[in-house]
């Protein structure tokens, strides 16, 4: 671990102790939102950025070691380890300078150099190699024997060649040289594959592409590499010639003799039919890394504004999921989110009853005393807000349109049977509309975020680095705004620190048996819940209206003590405490300060005393389409509309401007400045003002601007 801590704290920047504690609580199975909340002191106030990282890299590293022990096994079972081999195997700090030092070891298929050594010429390659004063011609005559297969001078020389050129391609300075050459000054090129017609398709435009490897940015190389992989193209990467050969020569040529034409030609033939193939799929194999990496990142951000994006809190909703034939299914939830009734409505073609829709909504807004009115964004989305604007109903009550991504994929799922057994996919998607406006965050736990509409190219990325980015963002997430014990659904209990989808499960279960949770210390009767899920669980888990206000808080009731010591000195109760900034200001914190408990868990404790169990997102702020825009076909160059982010990718932004279509904001567009970023600029459901630059209505795109004065296209095709 020492090592490890000690390479990591380089690497990152961080004190070596920093790495060290992290290392020690993450190997004793902490997550990160605990260790990064309760455990700052040990830190030092490490962030969950740092953790993360630490615990990313240290993964890594790991991996290497088992590699590592793994290369030293069979090695040492096939008795070809020295002392020497070991001490270069031990040293390697990366993947590929192990598996550089290994391949001359590697078990391999017979190759034309194992053949040529089963020939007998691997004591003639060893004279050319060490390129003396001979003549390989008169060496070779000695070798020719028809018996063996070797039926000529030039037979002896190509085997020769052959056992030179594996010299070649498995030297690790070779490797080491080539492979930045190829990363860092090759070209990646794409061409379409032979017999395939790229016009019209969405790799038109790499049908003859080229462009430097190292500056492609991630979202084209996903594109080429798709489209490699559906076989539109071939991909390629090409050094500069010269260099390769230059590189080669100045590591095996040795003068100017017939010997060192001889390793020449082996040299230019290892490069052409060993080393270059190899350096291509590895070069690839980095780019698709480097830009997996990047996607998997934009996904893990988008994902993190969505689900702490403002929520609209405990109110009396009316959601509606919109449609035409099938016409638009509403349901009411109270306050905690809980269905009332369930109702159909027409008030669209080809029913078109209209008025006695807009009647029936009056209808139940008035008895149920509905607040909001959610409506899905999706198909027949803006018909409905407008039919609910022109109708009485909207002079009372604010509607909303809701992102309605994935609700369909709720409603079919195990965990919506299981929620709402005897309503159908329709109620149950509405039900998620509604929800999503209340609680995006508890609401969304419930589907697979690669659902959810804000990810980039997340199909062709590495399904499990991608599962466990997301499963790190929501469990970040969840923590950072906590779960009320009490009305916490099962999905959102499993992404609790320390909780997990079984505990989850039981924890439901008991407060299904034997009601409310009265305290965070009743949390210890669930069966299977141990000292150590409840050490890291229940700073994160609050009690609205508890006994003790603490339960309500983000303080752990590890520290209770001090917050109770804070009151006896004051003379008053926790309640009196907590409900009296006057008070608070009297505390001085030096004075609780112990081995333990440092002035960053004292500033927190106090923090929380001043704002019990705050909600770190941002206040609820209702957003409207312009009403002069349903349709694509509305939108004319140089129109300004309000609009609302809902994707973002490295190449710009994905805006929502009310016509069923979303919009794109290139990355030269966001901002009158350059930004390498769109995430400098914009996040997630962000509301935004965009101008229309240009309309497809037949290849359906939307070309807009977030500049005040952009370059307006009129010639829309």
């Amino acid at each position: 671990m020492k090592t490890h801590a000690s390479n990591i704290s380089q690497e990152l920047g961080l004190k070596d102790a920093q790495v060290r504690a992290t290392i020690e609580l993450l190997d004793r199975k902490h997550t990160v939102p605990f260790i990064a909340r309760y455990r700052k002191e040990i830190t030092e106030n490490l962030d969950e950025v740092a953790i993360t990282s630490i615990k990313d890299r240290l993964a890594r590293l790991r991996d290497l070691d088992e590699r590592r022990e793994s290369v030293l096994r069979s090695l040492e079972k096939r008795e070809l380890l020295t002392e020497a081999l070991q001490k270069r195997i031990d040293n390697a700090s990366t993947l590929s300078v192990l598996e550089d030092i290994y391949l001359p070891y590697k078990p391999k298929r017979r190759t034309r150099a194992i053949i040529a050594r089963e020939r007998g010429l691997e004591s003639l390659a060893k004279k050319i190699f060490d390129q003396g004063d001979l003549d390989p011609i008169k060496e070779a005559t000695s070798f020719v024997c028809s018996e063996k297969g070797i039926n000529s001078i030039e037979d002896v020389l190509a085997g020769s060649r052959d056992i030179i050129a594996e010299w070649v391609n498995e030297d690790s300075d070779a490797r080491s040289l080539m492979r930045d050459l190829f990363k860092f000054q090759g070209t990646l090129t794409a061409k379409a594959t032979k017999g395939k017609e790229l016009t019209g398709t969405k790799y038109e435009d790499y049908a003859d592409w080229s462009e430097p490897l190292s500056k492609a940015p991630s979202h084209r190389i996903m594109a080429m590499m798709r489209g490699e992989k559906e076989g539109f193209l071939r991909l390629h990467i090409e050094p500069p010639e010269k260099k390769s050969s230059k590189i080669l020569e100045s590591i095996f040529i040795k003068g100017d003799g017939l010997a060192s034409e001889q390793v020449k030609l082996a040299c230019n033939d290892g490069y052409k039919r060993l080393l270059a193939p190899s350096m291509e799929r590895e070069c690839l194999s980095w780019a698709r890394s480097r830009a997996e990496k990047k996607a998997i990142l934009v996904f893990a951000e988008n994902l993190r504004q969505l689900l702490l994006e403002p929520p609209l809190g405990q109110k009396r909703v009316l959601a509606i999921d919109p449609g035409f034939r099938s016409g638009c299914k509403i349901i009411a939830l109270d306050r905690n989110g809980d269905l009332l009734c369930a109702e159909t409505i027409y008030p669209h073609p080809p029913q078109e009853r209209a008025k006695e829709s807009a009647q029936k909504v009056k209808d139940l807004c008035e008895r149920l005393d509905i607040e909001f009115i959610a409506v899905g964004n999706g198909t027949a989305g803006r018909k409905t807000e407008e039919f609910l604007r022109k109708s009485e109903i909207y002079k009372d009550v604010p509607v909303v349109m809701v992102d309605e991504s994935g609700a369909s994929v709720y409603s079919a799922s195990k965990s919506a049977r299981s929620e709402f057994p005897d309503q159908d996919v329709t109620t149950r998607g509405s039900i998620s509309i509604g929800r999503r406006l209340m609680d995006p965050l508890a609401e969304l736990v419930k589907i697979d975020p690669k659902s959810i509409g804000v990810g980039q190219y997340q199909h062709d990325v590495d399904e499990t680095k991608l599962k466990n980015k997301l499963e790190e963002v929501v469990e970040s997430s969840v923590n950072s705004v906590g779960a009320n014990l009490n009305t916490a659904s099962k999905e959102l209990l499993t992404h609790v620190s320390g909780l997990g989808p079984k505990l989850a499960e039981l924890i439901v279960k008991y407060r299904e048996e034997h009601g409310p949770f009265r305290s965070r210390e009743e949390l210890k009767n669930v069966p299977r819940l141990g000292p150590k899920a409840f050490l890291q669980s229940a700073g994160f888990l609050r009690i609205a209206n508890a006994d003790n206000p603490l339960d309500s808080s983000a303080v752990h009731p590890e520290s209770y003590w001090i917050v109770e010591a804070m009151a006896q000195d004051l003379n008053i109760s926790i309640q009196e405490l907590v409900e009296d900034k006057t008070l608070q200001k009297r505390i001085k914190p030096d004075k609780y300060v112990t081995k333990k408990t440092g002035m960053p868990t004292l500033k927190d404790i106090l923090l929380e005393l001043a704002q019990p169990g705050r909600d770190p997102r941002q206040k609820f702020e209702p957003f409207r389409f312009s009403k002069d825009a349903t349709g694509i076909e509305d939108l004319r160059p140089g129109m300004k509309l309000p609009g609302i982010v809902t994707n973002i990718t490295a190449f710009g932004a994905f805006v929502d401007v009310g016509v069923h279509q979303d919009g794109l904001v290139h990355i030269s567009e966001l901002s009158e400045k350059f930004i390498r970023d769109p995430t400098e600029v914009v996040k997630v459901h962000q509301p935004i003002e965009v101008t229309v630059l240009s309309t497809d209505p037949k290849r359906k795109r939307i070309s807009l601007s977030m500049k005040e004065n952009p370059e307006i296209n009129s010639d829309e095709s």
